[in-house]
């Protein structure tokens, strides 16, 4: 949940079994024109244009100038990521046959929902094998889908069937990435979800993730009423941190909240961050979270935790997760659960 500089997703939209004429109509069109002949990195024109176009359908936020450039580059490694192929970077055949079925609208036209891009013909696929996945849809990559969303704190059955509680769920991630609410997983959202899960492919965190471990009278705990209670040893800015949180704990999320003022009626996941650090001294003036991946000192600290990337943060205060995730779960902020950290950076602030 960044703040309102960054894109505004479209929010709360129903469930969808059908794709517009318009789109169908142009993503033939493109498909037609990208050809399948590879495309590479500095190539331009309008077959680059209409893979930039196909990939912007497959749920990716991308120019569509006809430059393939290192922005193109980095968004094709993502489809490929999400689709199961090797993130090379380069749009060859099977990365576009893959795109073009992804993106035809054969979803609409099949009661079973998304279509295979591997045409494997059996039940055993891999997350990624079928893009789009939808609401009615049943198989190994829909458990799969399951799981991922348990693993990142989403909570879901894991038995494989696409039902009103995945929609439930994938709407909730949706949320929380700040993507467009459909509940629907394009491409885009596989890729997110595999790197909150399982961080970017060929990377390995450069520092230790975790909090350092708290004598049991140095945790905090959530009380009955959903708001936490500091524990008396912790120092006087990781009180303030608590107090601040407290006030902000069950107010509603709002998407840029937080940010273009401090008293506000809803905050966002960085709004919501960042008037907890204010309240406490720490911070000047409310940052996206974005912002937060170079802010503080690098790894985990010994009181507070705060964990960022491009699309949403929470922190870890005395041993207490303040997350805007969870929130319409359990009505507030604070969790005692963690969740998982891959994907996100590690920071924290000075001292504490």
């Amino acid at each position: 949940m960044a703040a309102a500089v960054l894109f505004v997703p479209a929010l709360a939209q129903a469930d969808t079994t059908t794709v517009s004429a318009s789109t169908t109509a142009s993503s033939a069109a493109a498909a037609k024109k990208v050809g399948t002949k590879p495309l590479h990195s500095g190539d331009r024109g309008a077959r680059v244009k209409a893979l930039q176009t196909l990939l912007s359908q497959a749920g990716f936020k991308t120019s569509t100038d006809g430059q393939f450039g290192a922005t193109t580059v980095k968004v094709v490694r993502k489809f490929q990521r999400a689709a199961n192929l090797k993130p090379s970077g380069v749009a060859d055949a099977p990365t576009l046959a893959a795109l073009k079925t992804a993106t035809d609208g054969s979803a609409a036209k099949n009661t079973a929902g998304g279509f295979d891009v591997r045409s494997t013909g059996t039940g055993s696929w891999h997350l990624g094998d079928r893009i789009p996945l939808r609401k009615g849809m049943s198989g190994h990559d829909v458990k799969i889908l399951q799981d991922y969303l348990e693993r990142a704190g989403f909570d879901t059955s894991v038995d494989g069937e696409f039902g009103t509680g995945t929609v439930k769920s994938v709407k909730q991630f949706e949320t929380d990435q700040q993507v467009a609410v459909d509940g629907v997983i394009d491409a885009a959202d596989i890729d997110v979800l595999r790197s909150l899960v399982d961080g970017e492919a060929g990377t390995a965190p450069a520092t230790p993730t975790e909090p350092a471990q708290l004598a049991p009278g140095d945790k905090a705990t959530v009380g009955a009423d959903g708001l936490a209670i500091a524990p008396a040893n912790a120092p006087d800015p990781v009180k303030q941190i608590i107090a601040a949180g407290n006030a902000i704990a069950k107010k509603p999320y709002h998407y840029g909240g937080g940010h273009g003022q401090w008293d506000d009626s809803g905050y966002d996941c960085s709004g919501s961050v960042s008037y907890a650090l204010h309240a406490a001294g720490l911070l000047d003036q409310a940052l996206p979270s974005g912002d937060f991946t170079s802010w503080g000192e690098a790894g985990p600290g010994q009181w507070v935790t705060i964990y960022a990337n491009g699309g949403h943060m929470y922190m870890v205060v005395a041993g207490l997760r303040f997350d805007t995730s969870g929130r319409a779960q359990d009505g507030t902020r604070w969790h005692a659960p963690s969740r998982p950290s891959s994907g996100y950076t590690v920071r924290h602030p000075t001292g504490l």
